[in-house]
């Protein structure tokens, strides 16, 4: 039994949602009015909101740190990130092809909810850290901590893992919701396995962590214009998305 986990919990949608509400519409108007500010900051902000209402807790994190891989093997965790990649990478395939053959669909990707993140706002380090770091662990604490946990009580575990993995996709753009969505399935799957938030916090960073090193890596762009690694890809996109999809119903089927 995690106590931290256990205080996680008594966390309210409608107090944190509130709470989120009124700092991005200040971040907002601060940095688009006032011209001070900005609302690329809110993670951080949201960050310090959880440190507060959880800071009679805090001494036992060092108890789930250390039991990260208690209950689960870092092996499946990178299994897991790894497939992920693959079908985020086969997805953004697919929805490039389908602006491609339907230009009027391009509206989708220039729609999206302004960024909550501090990536572009602090130079190349800055956005490095807001993706590999600071987003991972607001994502995880919001989405899996808080909704998931908030949503079991209401309706059954698997409906909770599905809403709390739609609200998590839908601050994506087009080409990532999908797989923003099946990630999020997976990083539920792990929490509830483990009750222990931790882990979905780790297996996030990863993910992002090899996300921006073959974005930075790929800087020829080969990924999205030599053909024949465009074809490698795509194979073990859908490799990837056959597996994920039976281990997902089959973690799913498991969970009452």
């Amino acid at each position: 039994m995690s106590l931290f986990n256990d205080a996680l919990k008594e966390i309210k949608i409608k107090n944190l949602s509130i709470f989120i509400i009124i700092v991005y519409l200040v971040l907002f108007v601060l940095s688009n009015y006032a011209g001070i500010g900005s609302i690329k900051w809110i993670y951080l902000i949201i960050i310090c909101y959880f440190i507060f209402k959880l800071k009679n807790s805090l001494k036992w994190i060092k108890n789930d740190i250390i039991g990260i891989f208690d209950k689960i093997q870092l092996k499946y965790v990178l299994l897991i990130v790894f497939l992920n990649i693959f079908f985020s990478y086969g997805m953004l395939y697919f929805s490039n092809a389908l602006i491609n053959n339907f230009p009027f669909l391009d509206f989708l990707i220039s729609f999206s909810i302004p960024s909550m993140s501090i990536s572009g706002y602090v130079p190349i380090i800055g956005g490095l850290v807001s993706t590999i770091v600071i987003s991972p662990i607001s994502e995880e604490l919001i989405f899996r901590g808080v909704f998931l946990n908030r949503l079991k009580p209401f309706v059954p575990t698997v409906f909770a893992v599905l809403i709390s993995s739609l609200l998590f996709a839908s601050l994506h753009s087009f080409g990532s919701i999908i797989s923003a969505f099946v990630f999020a399935v997976c990083m539920a799957i792990l929490y509830i396995k483990t009750e222990n938030i931790f882990v979905p916090i780790i297996a996030h960073f990863l993910n992002n962590l090899f996300a921006e090193i073959i974005r930075i890596a790929d800087f020829n762009q080969l990924l999205f214009s030599n053909n024949l690694v465009i074809a490698v890809m795509s194979i073990l996109a859908v490799v990837s998305a056959v597996i994920l999809l039976i281990s997902i119903i089959g973690e799913l089927n498991k969970i009452k």
